[in-house]
């Protein structure tokens, strides 16, 4: 495997993870604020999820609902020495002197003799929900092997059956390596459906010079001080949490009374004034220009900004954050499923995941590969190891939590009233 290196800061941060959601199928409508994960722009595929909502709505089993004893094809995996990885821009390691070369995959290849057609293909969760879905729906092959999904995105394809389980047995690395805080999610309570790809933090990001004093709270963010200079993510699934957090919730097990208790605070404070708006992944120019002091943020892309301006700070909140992850699943017959499981167990092997995540920056899922960062030769690649936004520490670990996802039956009210808050 190539020394470790640390390249020029990946734009990929700057991309961001959320999306508002679509109340298809649990999806909300377009928002103002366009993210990575924005909104579906096809008409085609909003069409298919209104459609899969229709058929979803009132009834336990989803129309679309696959059994699991038909979400396997015959494995070609022996005789077919290849396999297609679909993947969003920019969330891989380059070569510094060839960008068509990919240093880890290309070490997997040669290795295993597994042949990856790695595809940049993923720019919006919905949109490519809605890519894909049809071939799903009626038990076809999707032409991918393994995708890489946000997780409150994967708690859909799971509870609609369209993802395999796992053969653990043959993915040792992801047994042993496997972050304890990434293990449990309500969706995949065994991750035996999905492996973290990359993690991250939503928190809250701002320029302590031009706001001269630092911000320890969620509730900090509600000072006089702050008023029209504050930003709050647009999108339900990626904002939630951290309000809730502010209120003392356990996110694990957050209720109904919990959501309308933070949208009755949010109400009040948009009615003030307090929030000068919703955003998309725009939040990083605001924040960058001086427009904005304080606003919730990614951690990933706030990496990015700190190269430009030391005054940027991340802040896990004293009451917690929320930890997320986008993670690897293989699809319903797909008909490769055993070189795709070798290949997510070969990026948990940490010397791996530290190459992935010397190049990515953000939250690694593999805590193992911090050791290897450290020993590298290269002074600006180890000191990664001591940055906490790529690995935590014990202190801000035990703030972090992973959130229940909103079910089926309460997504389309919470939408509702969340937009309606938003402006969506």
């Amino acid at each position: 495997m190539p020394a470790l290196t640390r390249p020029t800061p990946s734009r990929r941060g700057l991309f961001g993870r959320g999306a508002p959601d679509l109340a298809a199928l649990g999806l909300q409508a377009p928002g103002r604020g366009l993210s990575r994960r924005g909104f579906l722009r096809s008409s085609g595929a909003a069409g298919l999820t209104a459609a899969l909502a229709a058929a979803t709505a009132g009834c336990g089993v989803p129309a679309a609902y696959v059994e699991p004893g038909d979400r396997a094809a015959r494995d070609r995996s022996a005789q077919e020495k290849r396999l297609t990885f679909a993947n969003w821009p920019l969330y891989i390691d380059v070569d510094d002197a060839d960008e068509r070369k990919r240093p880890t995959l290309d070490a997997f290849e040669e290795r295993t003799g597994i042949s990856v057609d790695y595809v940049e293909e993923i720019n919006d969760n919905d949109e490519f929900f809605g890519k894909i879905s049809p071939a799903l729906m009626n038990h076809q092959d999707t032409g991918r092997d393994i995708v890489v999904i946000s997780d409150w995105m994967c708690a859909r394809y799971v509870r609609l059956g369209w993802v395999q389980e796992m053969d653990r047995p043959h993915q040792p690395h992801v047994e042993k390596y496997l972050d304890p805080l990434l293990r449990k999610p309500a969706f995949d309570p065994g991750r035996r459906q999905s492996a973290p790809w990359q993690s991250g933090i939503t928190g809250i990001a701002y320029d302590r010079k031009r706001l001269g004093r630092e911000i320890r709270s969620t509730a900090d963010l509600w000072h006089s001080d702050l008023r029209g200079r504050v930003t709050l993510l647009s999108g339900l699934d990626e904002a939630f949490t951290l309000l809730m957090q502010g209120n003392g919730v356990d996110v694990t097990r957050w209720t109904a009374d919990d959501f309308h208790r933070m949208t009755d605070q949010l109400r009040r404070l948009v009615d003030r004034g307090h929030i000068r708006r919703f955003t998309g992944n725009d939040y990083l120019k605001d924040l960058s220009s001086g427009d904005v002091l304080a606003c919730q943020a990614y951690s990933g892309d706030i990496i990015q900004l700190q190269a430009d301006n030391p005054n940027i700070e991340f802040v896990v909140p004293e009451e917690g954050a929320e930890l997320w992850a986008e993670s690897m699943m293989i699809p319903n017959r797909a008909r490769h499923k055993r070189n795709a499981e070798r290949l997510i167990d070969y990026y948990y092997e940490p010397e791996v995941a530290a190459e992935l995540a010397a190049w990515v920056n953000y939250v690694c899922p593999v805590p193992a590969a911090r050791d290897i960062l450290a020993s590298a030769k290269d002074a600006e690649t180890a000191e990664l190891a001591e940055n906490p936004l790529i690995f935590p520490d014990d202190a801000m670990r035990g703030r972090l939590a992973v959130a229940r996802d909103i079910t089926s039956a309460e997504r389309r009210d919470f939408a509702r009233e969340w937009n309606s808050i938003v402006g969506l």
